[in-house]
């Protein structure tokens, strides 16, 4: 009896039998240069890298002129901030990146939170190899979970590429993915988004400013807030399942004498959301903490800003449609990851943060970050009042910051030296 196409797809040199090892073994070395993985892991991550940067051939450097102005705005966002945290400044460095550094600066953080989901995914792969031919193929089984690792490379370079040519700072995805410390605008994504908003440039600059400078002093000051988030995202993560027949579907669409079009295979479709309750609670956290992060970052900008920036309000309302419903690179990135990375409930963790402010004042709303433990639930969004009014017996405060001799340095330049 005849077994199916291992991977869905006939291997070449004419009508040969798929189900021959020797065959299958001729086309598995036929891969074998261009799916080494020197970093090692479920994804290619030096595919990965190589693909998004084929990606920003349209990446101008950053002028003085735009450097000199990315200081300038995030200077004066981190003085208006001042006076509307509690928390102090959290920038040790101010910088203006082109999109290939927004790229390298934070792969680190992607390498994290995406290997979970290719694991699943190079699984899968491994699983469509019939069980009567495993023992068969011995050692050269291991690669196919480089196939996987390859081609989930590819896609998602494909996907951190576009979000390279589309996000606006280091913190503009609501994730911690650059250094602790370090603010980054690019101007060149700055400059193409406000061309679409019909406001003045230096306004949109300073706005978004505003915003990473938020972002920073949030998860500079709350020590335990990083690994908050990234854990939720983490935690999501490992639950994504995998839809077996796409993955075999996509595998199908390989052309056997040309390795490289594994580059260009969609594995869009591909993951599944988990309705176990283990999942639900773990999509729970991961919204509600981005949420948090959002609607504080949202409410003291805007705080800050409305009394400066003649568009505060339309800018407001701008960045809230586009983190609510992400901008076309993230929908794509949602779509080919697995990862949903959108605070959706945008809107009620606002309100949730102005009704502490007037129950509690600014130092009762920037408590709540104290401890996790503090922080409002899921739940709470459908009550903001009712949360902010609620009698807590110990509300501790945050502790000293030890500033540096001499008072607090202002914020660094980063090297001039242009790649």
């Amino acid at each position: 009896m005849s077994l199916p196409p291992p991977f869905g797809f006939a291997l070449p040199g004419g009508p040969g039998d798929p189900n021959d090892p020797a065959q299958l073994q001729a086309f598995l070395v036929q891969l074998q240069q261009m799916l080494v993985n020197t970093g090692g892991g479920p994804v290619n991550w030096d595919l990965a890298r190589q693909v998004a940067q084929s990606q920003l051939r349209d990446d101008p450097p950053v002028a003085d002129s735009q450097r000199a102005a990315v200081r300038e705005a995030l200077r004066l966002a981190d003085l208006w901030l001042e006076e509307v945290s509690t928390l102090p400044s959290g920038i040790r460095q101010a910088e203006a990146w082109r999109r290939a550094d927004w790229l390298t600066r934070t792969l680190d953080v992607w390498r994290k939170l995406c290997d979970p989901v290719a694991g699943q995914m190079t699984v899968a792969i491994g699983e469509l190899v019939p069980e009567q031919m495993r023992a068969q193929l011995g050692g050269m089984t291991a690669m196919l979970t480089s196939i996987g690792g390859a081609m989930f490379g590819g896609q998602l370079g494909s996907a951190l590429g576009s979000l390279a040519a589309e996000v606006l700072s280091a913190g503009d995805i609501g994730l911690p993915l650059g250094s602790a410390g370090t603010a980054a605008l690019i101007p060149a994504n700055i400059t193409s988004y406000g061309e679409g908003l019909e406001i003045a440039e230096d306004q949109v600059r300073l706005y978004v400013a505003l915003r990473e400078a938020a972002h920073q002093r949030l998860f500079e000051h709350v020590p335990w807030l990083r690994a908050h988030v990234l854990t939720a995202v983490e935690t999501y993560a490992k639950g994504i399942s995998v839809d077996r027949e796409a993955v075999e579907e996509a595998m199908s669409r390989i052309d056997p004498t040309n390795p490289e079009s594994m580059r260009t295979i969609a594995f869009e479709g591909i993951f599944t959301a988990d309705d176990s309750p283990q999942q639900k609670a773990a999509l729970a956290r991961l919204e509600t903490a981005l949420a948090l992060v959002e609607g504080w970052v949202s409410h003291v900008v805007g705080k800050a800003a409305n009394e400066r920036l003649p568009d505060a309000i339309r800018l407001a309302e701008t960045f809230r449609r586009r983190r609510a419903a992400g901008g076309p690179a993230e929908q794509t990135f949602a779509a080919l990851v697995g990862l949903e990375l959108r605070p959706r409930r945008l809107r009620e963790a606002t309100a949730l943060w102005e009704a502490l402010e007037r129950h509690r004042g600014a130092d009762g709303r920037d408590a709540v970050w104290s401890h996790p433990d503090l922080l409002p639930t899921d739940a709470d969004f459908a009550d903001p009042e009712g949360f902010a009014r609620a009698t807590v017996d110990t509300f501790p405060d945050f502790p000293p910051e030890e500033e540096p001799p001499g008072g607090q340095e202002p914020p660094s330049e980063e090297p001039s030296a242009e790649k």
